[in-house]
């Protein structure tokens, strides 16, 4: 079983990356996820908020399909 060694934003590539135990890394292309789903300003904040504040949330937003859900929501 695999397990999340860390999560976090890379300023770099401007993707959220998770390290797992195994060796697997998963990255997140922020810009990309944001071009295709973040319409607004508002859109476009709260997806910086997460990314700087709380990545790990954000790549479960991603992960789990739910983005786009809670961009209508905010």
């Amino acid at each position: 079983m695999r397990k999340l060694i860390s999560c976090e934003f890379n300023m770099d590539t401007a993707c959220v990356e998770l390290r797992y135990t195994d060796g697997t890394l998963i990255s997140i292309d922020c810009t990309e996820v944001e071009y295709q789903v973040a319409h607004t300003v508002k859109q476009r904040s709260a997806l910086d908020y997460l990314i700087y504040n709380a990545p790990l949330e954000y790549a479960n937003l991603i992960l789990s399909g739910d983005i786009k859900r809670y961009l209508e929501i905010e």
